[in-house]
């Protein structure tokens, strides 16, 4: 199985080497030199890592092949994959692969069907659960522990606790708009009531990842 486990940024200095946004929990073992590496653009790989260092929080890689500025530069964007037994797992229990978290069912505590998990995106501070609802629209859960608690494989699905407008903003705001507009002795009824009808469809722009677990990057 491929799985996306960074994604190169600009060229740093002028020897060639790259920074890199990391989308997995090993680098040490998907980013090490010697690590050969396909490429999304695939004409732009296969890549060999030939040095890698931590400079100012970020890594930097240097590729075979790479020595200046320019072939650096024009692996900008490139994304980096890593062939990974699909049956290989995490060695911390409280992480997952990319793959294993796709598709799975959301619902919160109270069993309240939220959607379903169709993309992860790793952000610097954390990692975000793409999910469509039912009625198509997409809301952003933070991969965190306070948020998901827990993950249940063998259920497929993922048990949320969210706070206070994470899902249901959309709702609130539509409420409030509809109270103040609706004739007097009204508001009241169709505020509920819009408001149960937008809950429906709320969503909130906003998890890891591609990481291989909580903040993995893809692999």
């Amino acid at each position: 199985m491929q799985l996306v486990v960074a994604r190169i940024g600009r060229a740093h200095g002028i020897k060639g080497e790259v920074t890199v946004e990391v989308r997995t929990d090993e680098p040490e073992l998907r980013l090490g030199p010697g690590a050969v590496l396909a490429t999304d653009p695939a004409a732009r790989g296969p890549l060999t890592i030939e040095t890698g260092r931590v400079h100012s929080g970020r890594l930097l890689l240097r590729f075979a092949g790479v020595s200046d500025r320019t072939g650096a530069e024009a692996l900008r964007n490139t994304l980096l994959i890593a062939e990974v037994d699909p049956e290989e797992l995490p060695e911390d229990e409280d992480e997952f692969y990319d793959h294993q978290l796709m598709d799975l069912d959301v619902v919160t505590t109270d069993g309240t069907e939220v959607g379903r998990i169709t993309e992860i995106s790793h952000l610097p501070s954390q990692d975000l659960f793409i999910v469509e609802r039912p009625d198509g629209s997409e809301v952003m859960i933070p991969f965190v522990e306070s948020i998901v608690t827990e993950i249940d494989l063998e259920e497929q699905r993922a048990v949320i606790d969210p706070p206070p407008g994470l899902i249901d903003d959309r709702a609130e705001i539509a409420s409030s708009r509809d109270a103040e507009s609706a004739p007097e002795g009204d508001s009241q009824g169709d505020a509920q009531s819009d408001s149960q009808g937008d809950a429906q469809d709320a969503s909130e722009g906003g998890s890891t990842a591609v990481r291989d677990a909580r903040s993995e990057g893809d692999a």
